[in-house]
Parts: structure tokens; C-alpha cells; sequence
């Protein structure tokens, strides 16, 4: 019999291929890649007017937020019960996702029971209809001896389009699939669910989730495949699912991480985006549909659609008489008499025409073999054109996802399910071809779902239980760090109290409290030039600063910068000052000026002693300096016994000061309320205008002097004890001073980085991080540097730069790891900003209590890193101040020129008061 076809077959084709009217007759159906990549643009521009809040009103894809904001890790644990309510049966499950079993198979079992709804509830009373599902949710557990008195998660599958405002809150926007139950559109169908479970009584539910049956397929399959970040239906309706950036979706606060957006694109084309593509087949459909005019797209693909779509194909050709010798039948002529299914069957490879002749026949029609043939094409044209649709709006979604991430390339799984995609022969193949031909720089793997939906809404309810308990328990960790008013007012306190004592001449005290012997501020009449030198690190710098008399002129600065080598870092004290003089005789060659006597400051960025503004004994290298035989001396004298030793050039070094000094005076230029320096960078210090009456060290009465507090010594004496956690200490044991300087290990850029690697540590070890793999780099001290915080806590980086930052620094991160380390970064460096505003409020208020003032107007000079490239350390820092002092009004101003300059002023305001 097959022979005599095939001989018949090609004895027509010699006469005319019924394949080629066909494609004739239906050539509006037939498209090519150009107008695929145009419909997947149009679509592209409406998943963005649906993600806007401004036009999302008038989308016809409405993009909704799902409120999932992560796929499955592998970590999911726990039992769920589920509910999956999508038609005229449903389904009661115990869904048990087992410890370390995901990303393989056998991680998720799952017992279910389909229950039927009587039809008289479809269209009653939407409680009673509940009710219904409630109670069979109880008849469930009783079945099963799962305990009633137990608390249960219930993930609850809802296959109709709702507006979500949470993950467990769902706006019932309106029916479908022939339900019309009353009373529910517009309302909460998760709380009519919690109504109803109370109702019902004798159950502890708690309804952690509702997600719809493409969400939920995206999560089975994300289950098993950690790249699965996009969902696909294509069955009786359609629809599709992806992970979009929250930074994106306008409906929802928050812009870190991402969240499952359900794009419901069936309604593309509502608007009229696809009137060019529509047939007049798709135009007949759509006016015999319950809803004309509606869900457009879903017409053209779904397997409601696909059968009459081939039916009126058919009918039209066979009343133009190309077909069947013009014969019509009224099975033919009958909505719903092809199906779907029979197109699945007309299309299968070897028995494709014989099963196309049985339906026609059952249509009471009599086929010849040119009309099999040709019917058989007219659903290959229309099922072809459902996944060549399909495949366009993915493409749209693959690439938008691939520009958010800013990747050349794009590894990605979608999941799926449908019937029209699970049974159709031909449908999975022609739809992975040209969604690889429309996007060639992408790896798209499909993944079909072998558990159906409700395993997914399994997922996303233990998802976000996973979520919500590592977020509990980050919070817990990071609590620590979160210091209330009353613990910042006792900081302020303590600091006041460590002020007073480190003014007195006896007694013990954490704050040193250093006179510098520098009485004045510039006042703007200082002229001349002036040599500022400035050792503060590995770098020294040689400055030429000239004061000009008009104000128009104002300072004019020439400067050079030297590199100190390790061994001169480290060799004896002679060396290092012969390498200083050295240096500066090549900056006055540079400059021309060797013969000439000027006067010369020296920053000197050490901890020094000084009896006088000209001289300063080193208490002790920091910074990676060990150079011997300086620790106990006068750093001037040496710096001059250099000179002389060189016998090249003279100096007459007028000041020695410390880098807050000089940024101080540096301010002072520019702002005469300037009396206060801070240095928020690597290290911490402050100084500030003091009475001198106050200053025991000094026996003058009258006046003021600057005195540089060393506050970083705060809390050596046990003082900030309550507040110091095991990260800090970690910190301080492991560093060159434990038990010193504590205050500037909770406040400066040498130790941010520090502590964020310990609490990071902390959370992996405990599960909560990185998939809890500790690697070598995160056990490596001093591998997270504080100017990752800066770079990590900006307000412009993507969390995708967060991954590449944390990559770098061999940190294999997901999103929700980037959101947890950002904000660790941001606990830390918060608390280093409040605590240096702490304190400043402590210097503020005491200078207004000097003063015997009701408010206090003033300055502060500031330098460092950590307050000029940190996004936020300056605004805590200036917020907490004016929270602790409030009858303060302080200005912050940023220095320019930093120290050196301060040191040329300093010698210039001390030479003037020589002078006089």
C-alpha cells in the first residue's frame, strides 16, 4: 500500500507539488529570520515599556513582578505541602526537597492526589470554591498520617494572571479556563486561601508562597541546572518567565539583585504591535474567541489555537477548490473539529500522511493523496509558525538578559513545558534551531520539566525560606556592627573623657593628647616661598610653596616625588636622613633655588613628642618603617645634621608638624573658621584648637594651641570594650600592635578591609556565603583591601561588577552573594563613619563649652581616602556629628594640597609671629 503511494506521490508532484500551493496560499505565514528579528525587537521594546512604571499602564505585555528573587542553589531543604490550582482538577502534594541533593536528580520526592472541582463551583461562590480545595487539602493530610498539629509551608500554584505585591500576595487580575467564580476578582487569592484554610480548621498552614505554572517550571528546572534563568510554557496557552534585573522593575522597590519577572506575552500584539503579521485566519480565530481582541500572541502559538488555525486554513482552501475537488463537509465546517493534537499527529515523520488521511476522513471528507500531502504542509506552515514566533520573543528575552549583564556571550538554560512542546514531533526541534540561529553568540540549553509545577512551587517556597533564614542569620551577624543613639552617645563620651584626661600633665591616658606649638591659624597675610617637606610612607615629597600677596594670585606650589626603597626603610637612621637630603638637594637643583637660605616645614606623619614647634622626638616607627637608631631622637636634628653632612645647601627648618596639623592649616588658608583637622584615610587622627589654660604639658595661660589628640589610642584602656566584636579583635590580635590604637582599627582604612574578610570568612564557614567553600584567597590576610569597600558600596556599580570585583579576588559569587557582601561593606565602613562622628561631636562640643558658647559655627579641615573616595563614609560621618552635637554647626572642607602645604603655612605664621 506504501509503494502505491509513493508512485502516486511523485506521478502528481511531475504534474504540480501540492506543497507549493500551499506555501502560495499561506505565504504571510511563512517567515523569514529578517522578520523574526523585527517581531523580537517589537517585542524587546514592549518588555521595557511594561517594566517602566511610567508606561506600564498602557503595555500590552504587562512584565509582573513575581516577587522570586532567586532560582534554587542546591541548598534547598525542608518538607512543603503544595497546592497546584490550574484547571477543573487540582493537585494536593507533600513535596519533600532532601539536604544536598540539588543539582542532580533524586533531590525533590514528591506523593500527590488530583482531586476533582464539581462543576456547579466554577461559577459559584468564590469561598465555596475554596472551601472545596481547603478541605481536600485536609482529607489530604489525614490520608497520608501527616500530622495536623505540626507547622506546614504550603506553596501554592495559581495558573491565572494575577498582580503580585509580594511573594505570598497575589491580586486575582481575572478568570479563565472556564472558571468564572464570584467574588474573588481583585481580591488577595493567597489570604482567601488563609480565610478558608481557618475556616476549615484543624490545619497550621503557613502560605509562603504563590508563584504560576511558568515560574514554577523555571524553578524545577533550575532545581538540576543552576543556569536555568528563564521559564517557557507553550501548551494550551503560553507564556514566559526570566530572572530580570531589580534595578529594572519599576513596580518594585529595591535595585539590588534580581527578581523572576512573569512577562504574560500572550497579550503581545494587543496594541496592535503584530497587525503586519496577522493573517486573516488569526483574524476569524480571534473574533470566534471569548475575548476578541485579547491575547493576541497567544493565538498565533498556543495548542488552544493551533487546530482551528489549520481548520480554517483548510475550510478556505477547500471552498476556493483547492482542495478535496471543492467538496466541503459539516464536520469541516465546525469549530474545534482539528485539534491540536491532531496536528501533532498529521506531522509525526512516518506516519504523518496515513494519520492525516484517518482525520480527514473522520471529517467526512474524501481525500486524495495531493490533499493529504498538502493538508499535512498547512500544519507543518502553522505549527512552524508557532515556534518561529516562539523562538522571536525568547530571542528577545535571551538578549535582553545578555545586555543586563553585559556579556559577549550568554550561557543559559530555559525550562519548558506544554503539551504542544512535550507531544508535538517536530515543535522542540524547530524551535532550538532558530533561537540558536537568531542569537549565534548564545549557548541556550533546554530543559524540559519532568515534574510539572508543582515541584517548582516547592522550590520557590524553599527558596525563600532558605533566603529568609540566611537573611536572619546575616542580620544577626551584622548586628553587632549596628550602633544605637545611646551606644554613639557613650562613644562621644568616652572620647570627651579621654580628651580631658590626655590634657593633663599626670595620670594615665589612652588619648596622648600632643601639643604641636602651633598657636595661630593663617589669617591670609602670609607671603613669601617656602620648602615643605613631607615623609608620611613610602613616598617623600618636596614642595615649593610660594604665598602671594594679591589674593587673585593666592598660592602658587611646584613639587617633586621621591620613592624611600625598602632598604633605606629599613637600614639605620643615617641612611634614611642622607637619602631625605639628598632628595631635597635635587628638588632646589630642580628648582634653581640651591643657594638660597629658605625656611622649611617638615611633615612628619609619625608619632612624634615636640617641646617645641621646631622639634619632635620619634616614639615609634609605623608603617613598615624600622630604620635604627631614630626611635627616641629629633627627627629636625637629624634632618639637619643631614644637610650639613651634604654640605651642598642650608635650610632653616622652622616647623616640624604631623599631616592633621598641617591639613588643618591647610584649611585655615581657605577658610578662616577652620580650627579642627581630621585624617579619615589609611590611618585616623584629629587635632584641634585648645585653650591653652587647658593644656597642663605647657605653662602659658593664655591663648590657644593646636593639640594633635592621637584619638586612635581611644579604648587601649578597655574603654570601647562593649562594642568591639570578636571580628575586631581577630583583627587587633593578628596585627603589629594588639591592644593599641583599638579606636583606629574600628575607624580607618589599614583595617576595614580586614574585618570584612573576617565576618566574610565567618559566613562562609557557616554556610551562609560562596556555597559555605572557604578558599585560600578568603584565608589570606590582607587580601580584601579597604578601597574594595569604596568600589563595592558605590551606589553606580551593578552587582554584576560586585561578581567581577569578588572574582578578582578568586571569589566565585552568585547575586545573592554579592547582596550579602555588599552589605557586610556597608555595616563595617557605617560604623567606622558613626564612630569618627562620635568622636567629632565629643571635639565640637568641647570647643564650644571652651568658648562658653550657646552655638558653635566651625570647621573642620579633612583628608584621606576613606572620606574622599568612600560613597557614603562622608555623609554618615557629617550626619551622626550634627545628630550627637546639635548645637554645632560644622562645615567639612575637603583639603587640596593636604599637608605639605599646611607645613609651609605653619612656618610662615610662625615666622610672622617671630617677626613680631
Amino acid at each position: 500500500m506504501l509503494a502505491v503511494h509513493l508512485v502516486s506521490f511523485f506521478f502528481t508532484k511531475l504534474q504540480e507539488d501540492p506543497t507549493k500551493k500551499v506555501d502560495r496560499f499561506l505565504h504571510a505565514m511563512r517567515l523569514h529570520d529578517d522578520q523574526l528579528n523585527d517581531i523580537s525587537a517589537r517585542f524587546q521594546a514592549e518588555m521595557k515599556k511594561g517594566l517602566s512604571a511610567e508606561s506600564n499602564a498602557a503595555a500590552a505585555v504587562k512584565m509582573l513582578p513575581t516577587h522570586v528573587r532567586s532560582t534554587p542553589d542546591g541548598s534547598e531543604k525542608g518538607q512543603f505541602m503544595a497546592l497546584d490550582f490550574g484547571g477543573s482538577k487540582f493537585k494536593v502534594l507533600q513535596v519533600k526537597v532532601r539536604e544536598g541533593m540539588g543539582i542532580r536528580k533524586g533531590g525533590v520526592e514528591m506523593d500527590e492526589k488530583t482531586y476533582r472541582i464539581p462543576k456547579e463551583l466554577l461559577t459559584g461562590r468564590g469561598t465555596e470554591l475554596f472551601d472545596h480545595v481547603t478541605e481536600s487539602l485536609k482529607d489530604f493530610l489525614h490520608e497520608r498520617n501527616i500530622s495536623l498539629e505540626k507547622k506546614h509551608p504550603l506553596a501554592f500554584t495559581f495558573s491565572f494572571p494575577c498582580e503580585q505585591t509580594a511573594l505570598n500576595r497575589g491580586l486575582l487580575l481575572s478568570w479563565s479556563k472556564n472558571f468564572r467564580a464570584r467574588g474573588l476578582q481583585g481580591k488577595d487569592v493567597v489570604q482567601v486561601l488563609r480565610d478558608s484554610i481557618d475556616r476549615t480548621g484543624g490545619m497550621d498552614m503557613e502560605v509562603l508562597a504563590m508563584v504560576n505554572d511558568t515560574v514554577a517550571t523555571m524553578m524545577t528546572c533550575g532545581f538540576d541546572d543552576q543556569y536555568c534563568q528563564a521559564g517557557l510554557i507553550i501548551g494550551t496557552g503560553t507564556n514566559a518567565c526570566y530572572m530580570e534585573e531589580l534595578r529594572h522593575v519599576d513596580l518594585v522597590e529595591g535595585d539590588e539583585g534580581r527578581m523572576c519577572v512573569n512577562t504574560e506575552w500572550g497579550a503581545f500584539g494587543d496594541d496592535g504591535a503584530l497587525d503586519d503579521f496577522i493573517t486573516e485566519f488569526d483574524r476569524d480565530v480571534d473574533a470566534a474567541s471569548n475575548n476578541p481582541g485579547k491575547q493576541i500572541f497567544e493565538k498565533m502559538i498556543s495548542g488552544m489555537y493551533l487546530g482551528e488555525l489549520v481548520r480554517l486554513v483548510v475550510l478556505k482552501m477547500a471552498k476556493v477548490g483547492k482542495l478535496f475537488d471543492g467538496r466541503v463537509s459539516d464536520a469541516l465546517r465546525t469549530k474545534g473539529k482539528i485539534t491540536t493534537a491532531h496536528v501533532a499527529a498529521m506531522e509525526e515523520y512516518k506516519n504523518g500522511l496515513k494519520n492525516t488521511r484517518t482525520i480527514l476522513e473522520e471529517l467526512d471528507l474524501s481525500p486524495s493523496d495531493d490533499d493529504c500531502i498538502a493538508v499535512q504542509h498547512i500544519s507543518t506552515i502553522v505549527s512552524f509558525r508557532s515556534s518561529n514566533l516562539v523562538a522571536a520573543g525568547l530571542a528577545a528575552i535571551l538578549t535582553r538578559i545578555k545586555h543586563n549583564r553585559n556579556r559577549r556571550a550568554l550561557r543559559i538554560t530555559v525550562g519548558v513545558d506544554g503539551t504542544v512542546y512535550k507531544t508535538h514531533p517536530q515543535y522542540p526541534k524547530r524551535l532550538h534551531k532558530v533561537v540558536r540561529r537568531l542569537l549565534p553568540d548564545c549557548h541556550v540549553r533546554f530543559a524540559l520539566s519532568d515534574s510539572g509545577s508543582s515541584k517548582g512551587a516547592a522550590l520557590v517556597t524553599a527558596v525563600a525560606q532558605r533566603l529568609a533564614s540566611r537573611k536572619r542569620q546575616v542580620d544577626e551577624t551584622l548586628s553587632s556592627f549596628k550602633l544605637s543613639q545611646e551606644q554613639l552617645q557613650l562613644v562621644k563620651a568616652r572620647m570627651r573623657a579621654g580628651l580631658e584626661a590626655g590634657l593633663k600633665s599626670k595620670g594615665p591616658s589612652a588619648i596622648k593628647m600632643l601639643p604641636s606649638f602651633v598657636y595661630h591659624t593663617p589669617d591670609g597675610t602670609e607671603n613669601g616661598k617656602y620648602l615643605a617637606l613631607d615623609l608620611g610612607g613610602t613616598n617623600f615629597r618636596a614642595m615649593l610653596v610660594n604665598f602671594k600677596k594679591s589674593l587673585q594670585q593666592n598660592v602658587r606650589l611646584y613639587h617633586k616625588i621621591y620613592t624611600i626603597p625598602l632598604e633605606i626603610m629599613q637600614g639605620t637612621g643615617e641612611e634614611l636622613f642622607d637619602h631625605l637630603a639628598q632628595c631635597i638637594g635635587d628638588f632646589l637643583d630642580y628648582m634653581g633655588m640651591k643657594n638660597a637660605r629658605l625656611p622649611a616645614g617638615f611633615t612628619f606623619s609619625f608619632p612624634c613628642e615636640q617641646t617645641a614647634i621646631d622639634t619632635g622626638t620619634l616614639v615609634s616607627w609605623t608603617k613598615g618603617f624600622k630604620a635604627t637608631n631614630c626611635e627616641g631622637h629629633d627627627v629636625v636634628s637629624m634632618l639637619r645634621e643631614a644637610i650639613k653632612r651634604r654640605n651642598e645647601f642650608e635650610l632653616d627648618i622652622a616647623a616640624v608638624v604631623n599631616d592633621t596639623v598641617g591639613t588643618m592649616m591647610s584649611c585655615a588658608y581657605e577658610d578662616p573658621q577652620c580650627e579642627i583637622g581630621l585624617i579619615a584615610g589609611t590611618g585616623t587622627n584629629v587635632c584641634y584648637m585648645e585653650e591653652v589654660k587647658n593644656i597642663e604639658k605647657t605653662e602659658l595661660q593664655k591663648g590657644k594651641m593646636c593639640v594633635n589628640t592621637e584619638w586612635g589610642g581611644l579604648g587601649d584602656d578597655g574603654s570601647l570594650d562593649d562594642i568591639i566584636t570578636p571580628y575586631d579583635t581577630e583583627v587587633d590580635q593578628n596585627s603589629v600592635n594588639p591592644g593599641k590604637q583599638r579606636f583606629e582599627k574600628l575607624t580607618s582604612g589599614m583595617y576595614l578591609g580586614e574585618i570584612v574578610r573576617q565576618v566574610l570568612l565567618d559566613l562562609t564557614r557557616g554556610g551562609l556565603l560562596f556555597r559555605g567553600h572557604v578558599t585560600e584567597t578568603l584565608k589570606t590576610p590582607g587580601i580584601f583591601q579597604t578601597k574594595y569597600l569604596s568600589q563595592i558600596e558605590s551606589d553606580r556599580l551593578a552587582l554584576l561588577q560586585v561578581r567581577s570585583i569578588l572574582q578578582q579576588l578568586g571569589l566565585n559569587s552568585n547575586c545573592d552573594d554579592s547582596i550579602i557582601v555588599k552589605e557586610v561593606c556597608g555595616a563595617v565602613s557605617r560604623r567606622a563613619a558613626q564612630l569618627c562622628g562620635a568622636g567629632m561631636a565629643a571635639v565640637v562640643d568641647k570647643i564650644r563649652e571652651n568658648r562658653g558658647l550657646d552655638h558653635l559655627n566651625i570647621t573642620v579641615g579633612v583628608d584621606g581616602a576613606l572620606y574622599k573616595l568612600h560613597p557614603h563614609f562622608s555623609g554618615v560621618l557629617q550626619k551622626t556629628t550634627k545628630a550627637l552635637a546639635p548645637r554645632c554647626d560644622v562645615t567639612f572642607l575637603p583639603s587640596e594640597e593636604g599637608s605639605g602645604k599646611g607645613a609651609a603655612l605653619i612656618t610662615a605664621v610662625a615666622r610672622k609671629k617671630k617677626e613680631i
